[in-house]
């Protein structure tokens, strides 16, 4: 199952693809839908309202989840090229709603910054209420996956040694453009091995397998809902490989328009335009 959340004109509302058409659902985006409860994949069958998908604009997929959390340091090739060694537990860090934007708006680059990077990113949403979940809960509660491109300020976020400031920009974070469940995908539910890539202007920058990861998907869910009750809806970035543009010599940064594309193999793409940000 393949889940969206379109913008109306009546405001968001969830939806599920079926071809190129969407199926609108009685629930204002996918968050809701999960929250509903154990009965959300009967509640997604139903039918609706058809678009062509096409004549929508797609909102994150996701767009007011209670918690957004991060992983930084979770591919081998990265943490070579960040000049890092592997860490012992998973690097976790937080975000905010307010980052989250769709998988075709514009990315805007802030004046204040002059180091804006590129992270391809596998993202998992949750589907239900977790606390110290062994690992076989842990992937019942994995909803499905997602892509997300974590949009970093480098200036930012190497001020202090918390990356927070460089990872919270506003509209900083494409996601989207589906939720697919895991029953959709090559290999286990936990943990999918599916190729990722990222292009800037049709240069391909980072290419590499969510297999590689050093905490797969169902560890992760473990290790934070250990930390925390994790809730339907929350959504989990799983970390980036090689390639970012602080990672290249010289160092490579985005500039206003070029074009980010994030490609997630068996969910989808993100294709987002830079522009100066003048809010």
């Amino acid at each position: 199952m393949r889940l969206v959340t379109a913008r109306t004109a009546n405001g968001n509302r969830a939806g599920r693809l079926d071809g190129d058409h969407v199926v609108l659902l009685p629930f204002s985006d996918v968050g809701a839908l999960l929250a509903s409860g154990d009965g959300w994949r009967d509640s997604a069958g139903v039918d609706g309202p058809r678009h062509a998908l096409d004549d929508l604009v797609l909102a994150p997929v996701v767009p007011e989840p209670r918690k957004v959390l991060c992983l930084g340091l979770n591919y081998a090739s990265h943490i070579r090229e960040m000049g890092r060694e592997p860490p012992a537990h998973p690097t976790l860090f937080g975000k905010f709603a307010r980052t989250l934007t769709g998988p075709r708006d514009p990315i805007p680059l802030p004046p204040e910054s002059g180091e804006v990077d590129w992270e391809a990113e596998l993202a998992l949403v949750v589907a239900r209420p977790v606390r110290r979940a062994t690992r076989e809960e842990a992937i019942d509660a994995i909803a499905g996956y997602t892509v997300a491109n974590d949009i970093s300020m480098r200036d930012w976020q190497w001020r202090t040694t918390q990356w927070l400031q460089g990872k919270m920009f506003d509209a900083s974070t494409p996601v989207g453009p589906a939720l697919v469940t895991p029953d959709e995908l090559d290999g286990d539910a936990g943990a999918p091995d599916l190729e990722i890539r990222c292009e800037v202007d049709d240069e391909v920058m980072q290419r590499s397998r969510t297999g590689d990861l050093l905490f797969d998907p169902a560890d992760i869910v473990a290790y934070a809902s250990t930390i925390l009750t994790l809730e339907p809806g929350d959504l989990i970035l799983t970390g980036t490989p090689d390639g970012v543009g602080a990672g290249r010599e010289p160092r490579v940064f985005l500039q206003p328009g070029q074009t980010v594309r994030t490609v997630v193999e068996g969910i989808g793409e993100l294709v987002n335009r830079c522009d100066r940000d003048e809010a």
